[in-house]
């Protein structure tokens, strides 16, 4: 029986960041802002609504081959548990460590890194596309026979261990810094700073980066980010930016050889016709900013309260996706994501985003009255938007000029 540990974790996850966040007002410490940590969150929620739909079959690869193709029988004994703990470990590093040094599977890794902030929150800011091509690395495991729930098991609880070092409250963690990865190593690995690039790749033991010479202890004050800011707070855009990078430089080549290359180089390697590489810049403390686009305050409360929708529309589709039909399952996922795009546009001040915003709200009155939801379901949600109308109405005609981009 397959668990989703990760999905059952989500609970647990809001009560660390409630926590952390308390502690971040107590001691007025700015490690959050509203807008950030909405994006964040939004990128969470879609790269579990879209896994939904690639789990089976990611799951089915790895499953065929240790049933068909494995190499040894091993017990399910606890020394064979903790030798497959030491092999995933292993190749997540070397997952990691390829996301960052090859541009196509950096594309879709690099949504992971843009948050110019680090807080909890970071932790459930992961790629929509990512889980396409990460199993694969783990394909060494399944032929020499280790079980696919074990490693099920295993992979969710590597990535769970992941959440609380994504925390700038923890600043040391003494003996333990030589064996794990700590909060302190994993600021490293987010810094965009040029010595921190491509260091601390680790997922729960720092030592593969210590062995093959990735290790770079945490020194200097960590700038958050990647070094060509996203400046965006819409998640779609977020998965989709460095890939519209990467096509743009290889139409620009006119060499067939040179535009394979653009995919498989690692970030910032240009053919020579275009400069050739072009390493990551030092920051400059006196022009750095973060990107912070103004909104109308008056807004907060509204994309909050479009945001919670989203979570528990999100939320309600991931535990029982299973029961769903395809229809009502993908209409539901579209206007979960329609509504966190929706609170990205809304943070930014989009001119579009008035009429997108009627048109969702619209969208999910028919989607409710046509998708033969229970009753009582269809009454809470309409009531809902109807709410939600009245309440855009209002802020649009207390600030008139807001339409304008």
């Amino acid at each position: 029986m397959k668990v989703d540990y990760i999905a059952l974790s989500v609970p647990i996850f809001f009560i660390l960041i409630g926590i952390e966040l308390a502690y971040n007002f107590y001691k007025k410490l700015n490690y959050y802002r509203f807008n950030d940590s909405i994006a964040n969150l939004s990128q969470g929620i879609g790269q579990q609504l879209t896994g939904i739909f690639m789990k089976t079959a990611l799951f089915f690869g790895y499953k065929y081959i240790f049933e068909h193709w494995r190499l040894f029988e091993l017990p399910k004994t606890i020394w064979v548990w903790i030798l497959l703990f030491i092999g995933v470990d292993f190749f997540y590093y070397w997952f990691h460590r390829m996301s960052h040094e090859i541009n196509a599977l950096w594309a879709a890794h690099i949504v992971h890194h843009q948050s110019e902030e680090y807080n909890l929150t970071v932790a459930l800011r992961q790629s929509w596309f990512q889980g396409w091509f990460s199993w694969i690395f783990y394909l060494p495991l399944a032929f020499v026979g280790f079980d696919s729930i074990m490693f099920l098991t295993l992979s969710a609880f590597n990535t769970l261990y992941q959440f609380w070092i994504h925390t700038r409250a923890i600043k040391s963690m003494g003996f333990l810094e030589y064996v794990l990865n700590t909060p302190s190593h994993h600021r490293v690995h987010h810094g965009s700073n040029p010595k921190y690039i491509d260091k601390n790749h680790a997922g729960t033991l720092i030592i593969w980066d210590r062995f093959f010479g990735t290790f770079q202890k945490e020194e200097e004050a960590v700038y958050y980010g990647i070094t060509k800011p996203l400046a965006s707070w819409n998640p779609v855009w977020a998965n989709l930016h460095y890939w519209n990078d990467l096509v743009k430089t290889a139409k620009q080549s006119p060499k067939f050889s040179d535009k394979i290359k653009v995919f498989l180089k690692p970030p910032g390697w240009f053919p020579s016709h275009l400069g050739g590489y072009q390493p990551a810049p030092e920051i400059n403390i006196e022009t750095y900013k973060k990107y912070n686009p103004g909104y109308q305050s008056k807004l907060t409360g509204y994309v909050l309260f479009q945001f919670l929708i989203a979570l528990a529309a999100g939320a309600t589709i991931l535990f029982s996706y299973h029961e769903m039909e395809i229809i009502p399952l993908v209409s539901g996922a579209v206007f979960t994501l329609f509504t966190l795009i929706s609170c990205g546009a809304l943070l930014e001040g989009k001119a579009w985003q008035i009429r997108f915003e009627y048109f969702r709200l619209l969208l999910g009155v028919l989607l409710i009255l046509f998708l033969k939801f229970p009753v009582g379901y269809q009454v809470i949600f309409v009531a809902i938007q109807l709410i939600s109308v009245i309440w855009f109405f209002n802020l649009q005609k207390a600030n008139p000029d807001s339409n304008e981009d």
